[in-house]
């Protein structure tokens, strides 16, 4: 142990016990040295220069007076020269000798004596080893010749009235301005524009100038006319406006060289002042300049961010943003890192937005740049991504930096943030409102596939309309559609509305239903004043309260709208009648006029039993009667409702699971997906699997030891398919296969869902959807009909086509969607009777859509279209056939949901309950339902109201209807026999073609293929050489004919699929070759009228509560659908 311890080395000195009591006291003698920096800023000159140069406040002060001084010495020329007498003297005598007082002599001497010490001190300080550098000083020069004349007659008083240039002085103070404003930039910290400085050196070049040739015409026509100042003045001015009058001249040639030096450096100097002022304008309207903190502290503002200003965008922004009445102060603020073009400029030079739309070149990134936003001042702050960047990951993060930029230099400045990648979006959380692109885009087109037109139906609401568009058409669907385009979703309290505050205590099915039928708004959704939850439709268990907010959609909000009593007269004999048809229905009248509705209020008193009744005979029994339509309780009664167990699975009849059931091994679990693709998904309660599937079972056209399938064929699905075409499996995709795979919808109409890709998926989302029943992937194309045919497009209910990435950096930008309009062309040629759901990049291009060259409907649609545009509407787009019917959407329309949010910060909310992207315990789901034979009974669409909230608590929100187009036969159904076309004459012949050209509805180019026209003619030539009683070749030839032109174009494009099919070893069964919807079209009403007739095969667009809210009482219940209550009370008598 002692050699142990003596190995121990002693403590350093600085930690010993005695040290660290005494400090370094002891360790005085040590070889520290002190070290004293920036000792070079103590000598004297150091702080001089410390005092006169660097020090921003205290040389601002020296510029400030030195300024001061030059001026007064131009103030004391003046008065010399007021106080002096021309007349004395002879020659050229008053041109060297002036009159100068002693008293202003003393003064002039000593300016003359502080200017040139403090110049001299000046060029000492800032010497820097060159000494001819500082002498050669233009300034310097001037200040010699002004100041030293004055000092050499302190000592030689004979030289006292010499006459000195002190008007010169005039360019040293200008000098002095200059570095004045320099020094003040740099002391209050803050950059002035270029302009500013660039205007004031003109102004103060121009003065001096002038100052200068006054002075020096008046002192040397002393000895020619004697001229005043003013005289001096007045001929400069005539002379630099080149007016000359000619009445004040110049005699002496001194004076006149003088001119002429003048106006040569005023043909120098100004014109180069004057392309520096231009260029800095130019670079200023490129730039944008600032907005000024006066008009930030006193006008209201909103900024909008982007990447690269595009001018649809802007237009979306701009009548979206000032279509709200509250909105029209505001200024909007654009910052981007691009400069303007000329599309762009063009629009902001029209004075409806130049004088509330500012430009602003710069990025979010730089401080200078958000400060000439005034950022910290704004209400509002718009991020936008660009969406046409072929790396969306790389905009993304782009768009966050542009979000923690400004909120690190505004914390307080609301941020509306749109990202495109679901995977980045927990990176701005801290964002006030966000859009996801590929969540919302995922999730409509997977409600397309199950409740047609949902793109549609969420497009119109989140645009701002007055439902104005299309009443001048001659169509009535036309005016039904546009009018109901202006539905929108509002809010209001209860306690302070006319519409719901007679319904404090009641329940929400009760007051939705009463509400509609007196004001015709539809109530959706309610939020607690303690809950920041919106719940829509929950249910008819839930009771109204004061303070509750209610969610309508309506033409306008409440405030916006006149209320007038209309008195119901009422005779005795109209309850005996039988039918009084829909005059006798609750009309939902509507008078739009300077953003204010006029409503009708209709008597929403109970009726009697002997009311109206509508008796339909009975199928078993003609004394049958049918049982009314319940009346909607105030408070619900659990007796009454027949609530739907769907954790039950309401879509089986039987308790116990079908043989086909248990082979096929369809038993589902329900619960939450195990794995998220990305961060920030929400939980959705989904139908799943007991066991994830091997990632091999997932691929479709590939078998593996688990299963032997090597197409769609070959699984023998029960329902039909849903295709979805993308070009990578993004997380974003995951959106899609959940509301499809959600736990309300009955697993018997669960349709297999198989993903069409570009690329191979990655682990991760294989990961993700393994758990999902009847999810499948394949890698192939659009482009190749074998990809197609092998991924079962021939059994599919819903192709959906996803824009490519890779597509979207076309040079010219609507050629973006160039590819993906060609092939969905070419599907719908080939398969006509497929339902195909497309995604486009840009909304014009909408019109290409299952495109037909000589369609006269689609042309008088166009001019419809331009019509609308021209009126100002933000939906002229609306009436494309495609896009009312829910065929084509461009995620671009929704870039108004972020807009809008700024007025209704609940739209993000409810469109994502709507869209199943979340799920609050208690808020209903969007579904639809079918209006079959059976329901035609219901008559009208506020029964069907009245129908749903008392029996199932449903709340309709719109219709989708289709209508059959009253056209001519398509082209490619047209046969024409040969013997016809031979008894044709040609000139009739050409006749019959343009007719078909004119009435023909298909995409065809021509009547009759040329090819095919050709072929007929050489046939026809043929026959004619050849007799018609020559055998067998007379009648093969007349058989090839008779089978050529009998082909149509239709029939050849069914030979190839068939024929591809064959090559693939598939079945041809399945393909419907001749099923041909074209001669359709569908469109959306939304919240239509109380008195809206029901039609065959509409569908309806509900709101169905939360059936994890309640459990129903009894199993029977359970078993009972909807459309079987329906089809149980359209058998007796119904009441209203």
């Amino acid at each position: 142990m002692v050699d142990l311890e003596s190995e121990v080395p002693p403590l350093p000195p600085r930690y010993r016990f005695r040290d660290l009591l005494l400090g370094d006291q002891g360790w005085q003698n040590d070889d520290r040295v002190q070290v004293e920096f920036y000792m070079n800023e103590n000598t004297f000159k150091e702080r001089l220069k410390l005092f006169f140069i660097k020090n921003q406040r205290s040389s601002l002060r020296i510029r400030l007076f030195n300024f001061s001084l030059k001026l007064l010495s131009c103030l004391l020329y003046i008065i010399r020269v007021l106080l002096d007498d021309p007349t004395q003297g002879h020659g050229w005598s008053p041109i060297i000798w002036v009159n100068r007082s002693l008293p202003l002599w003393g003064l002039q001497v000593s300016v003359a004596l502080i200017s040139l010490f403090e110049t001299m001190l000046l060029g000492y300080l800032s010497y820097k080893g060159n000494i001819w550098e500082q002498v050669l000083r233009i300034p310097f020069l001037l200040e010699i010749i002004n100041a030293v004349p004055f000092i050499i007659t302190i000592f030689w008083p004979a030289l006292r009235n010499l006459f000195i240039p002190v008007f010169l002085n005039c360019w040293l103070a200008k000098h002095a301005l200059e570095n004045m404003i320099n020094d003040l930039h740099r002391a209050i910290q803050r950059t002035q524009s270029a302009m500013f400085n660039q205007v004031l050196i003109l102004i103060s070049t121009l003065l001096c100038l002038i100052f200068t040739c006054i002075c020096g015409i008046q002192h040397l026509e002393r000895a020619g006319n004697k001229l005043t100042l003013f005289d001096s003045l007045y001929f400069c001015i005539v002379t630099f406006s080149t007016v000359g009058f000619g009445d004040v001249t110049p005699k002496i040639w001194p004076s006149k060289l003088l001119v002429v030096i003048m106006i040569c450096v005023a043909l120098v100097v100004l014109p180069i002042q004057f392309e520096q002022l231009a260029y800095l304008w130019m670079e200023r309207q490129k730039s944008g300049g600032n907005y000024s903190r006066h008009r930030a502290q006193t006008e209201k503002h909103v900024v909008l961010c982007v990447s690269s200003l595009k001018i649809d965008l802007l237009m979306d922004f701009l009548n979206e943003f000032y279509a709200h009445p509250r909105l029209q102060d505001y200024y909007v603020v654009i910052l981007c890192p691009t400069e303007m073009d000329a599309q762009v400029r063009r629009v902001l030079q029209i004075p409806m937005w130049s004088q509330r739309v500012i430009y602003l070149q710069g990025s979010v990134l730089k401080d200078q740049d958000l400060l000439r936003a005034k950022m910290d001042d704004a209400e509002a702050c718009f991020i936008l991504s660009s969406r046409c960047e072929v790396d969306r990951t790389a905009a993304d993060h782009q768009t966050i930096l542009r979000a923690w930029a400004v909120k690190d230099f505004a914390p307080k400045c609301p941020l509306y943030v749109q990202i495109l990648k679901p995977e980045n979006k927990f990176h701005i959380k801290f964002a006030d409102h966000v859009v996801c692109e590929e969540e919302f885009k995922y999730a409509m087109l997977a409600l397309n596939c199950i409740c047609p037109a949902t793109s549609t139906l969420i497009t119109l609401l989140v645009h701002t309309s007055r439902g104005q568009e299309g009443q001048q058409s001659p169509e009535q669907w036309q005016k039904m559609y546009g009018r109901c385009s202006g539905n929108e979703v509002y809010h209001i309290n209860l306690e302070d509305s006319t519409f719901f505050a007679e319904y404090e205590g009641k329940s929400f099915t009760y007051a939705s239903f009463h509400a509609h039928k007196k004001f015709g708004v539809c109530l959706i959704g309610v939020r607690r004043e303690d809950n920041k939850n919106i719940l829509l439709n929950p249910g008819p268990r839930y009771i109204m309260s004061a303070t509750d907010i209610c969610f309508y959609i309506n033409i306008t909000k409440e405030e916006n709208s006149a209320f007038k009593k209309q008195e119901q007269h009422r005779k005795n004999n109209e309850s005996k009648s039988y039918y009084h048809g829909p005059s006798r229905l609750p009309l939902h009248s509507v008078i739009a006029s300077m953003g204010t509705v006029a409503i009708d209020l209709q008597d929403t008193g109970c009726r009697s039993s002997s009311g109206p009744t509508l008796t339909l005979p009975s199928e078993g029994s003609k004394n049958g009667r049918r049982s009314s339509i319940a009346p909607v309780l105030e408070v619900a009664d659990s007796s009454s409702l027949q609530a739907c167990d769907l954790l039950s699975d309401q879509s089986e009849d039987e308790t116990t699971p079908s043989d086909d059931d248990i082979s096929t091994g369809l038993e589902y679990a329900k619960g939450y997906p195990p794995y998220s693709p990305y961060i920030g998904s929400s939980p959705t309660f989904c139908h799943l699997l007991h066991e994830k599937v091997p990632f091999c079972c997932l691929r479709l056209d590939k078998g593996c030891q688990h299963n032997y399938c090597e197409d769609a064929k070959a699984y023998g699905f029960k329902n039909k398919l849903i295709i979805v075409a993308a070009e990578t499996a993004g997380n974003g995709l995951y959106n899609f296969i959940v509301p499809l795979r959600a736990y309300y919808r009955p697993k018997k109409e669960l349709n297999p869902i198989i993903l069409l890709l570009d690329n191979p998926p990655d682990m991760h989302f294989l990961d993700a959807i393994c758990w999902f029943p009847m999810v499948y992937y394949m890698v192939g194309s659009i482009d190749n009909l074998d990809d197609l045919l092998r991924c079962g497009v021939t059994f599919a209910a819903n192709m959906v086509v996803v824009d490519k990435e890779s597509t979207m950096s076309a040079e010219e930008d609507y050629m973006a969607d160039a590819k993906t309009i060609v092939n969905v062309q070419t599907l719908f040629r080939l398969f006509s009777s497929l339902s195909i759901i497309t995604e486009l990049t840009h909304p014009a291009n909408m019109r290409f859509m299952q495109f037909r060259a000589k369609d006269c409907y689609s042309l008088a649609l166009s001019k419809l279209e331009k019509k609308e545009r021209e009126k100002g509407s933000n939906l002229a787009f609306m009436f494309r056939l495609p896009f009312a019917a829910g065929r084509v959407f461009s995620i671009s329309m929704l870039d108004t949901l972020l807009y809008q949010s700024f007025v209704k910060d609940y739209m993000i909310s409810i469109t994502r309950l709507l869209l199943g992207l979340d799920t609050t315990p208690g808020s209903g789901f969007l579904c639809s339902m079918k209006i079959t034979e059976d329901d035609l009974w219901i008559r009208t669409y506020a029964r069907l109201y009245q129908k749903l909230c008392s029996s199932t608590g449903d709340i309709p929100i719109g219709i989708y209807r289709t209508e059959s187009q009253k056209l001519t036969t398509s082209e490619s159904q047209i046969s024409i026999s040969v013997e016809e076309w031979e008894d044709t004459k040609d000139t009739k012949e050409q006749t019959n073609n343009r007719n078909n050209h004119r009435n023909s509805t298909s995409s065809d180019q021509s009547d009759h293929p040329l090819l095919r026209r050709k072929s007929m003619q050489w046939a026809r030539r043929l026959s004619r050489k050849v007799p018609k009683h020559s055998g067998k070749t007379a009648e093969k030839i007349s058989q090839q004919r008779m089978s050529l032109y009998k082909r149509s174009e239709r029939q050849e494009l069914a030979e190839l699929v068939k024929n591809r099919m064959k090559h693939l070893g598939l079945s041809t069964a399945g393909y419907d070759e001749m099923n041909d919807h074209q001669n359709t079209l569908s469109y959306i009403l939304i919240n239509p009228s109380p008195d809206t007739r029901l039609e065959l095969n509409d569908v309806v667009y509900l709101i169905r509560p939360d059936p994890l809210a309640y459990v129903p009482n009894t199993t029977s219940s359970r078993k009972n659908s909807f459309c079987n209550t329906i089809g149980q009370d359209a058998r007796e008598e119904t009441q209203l």
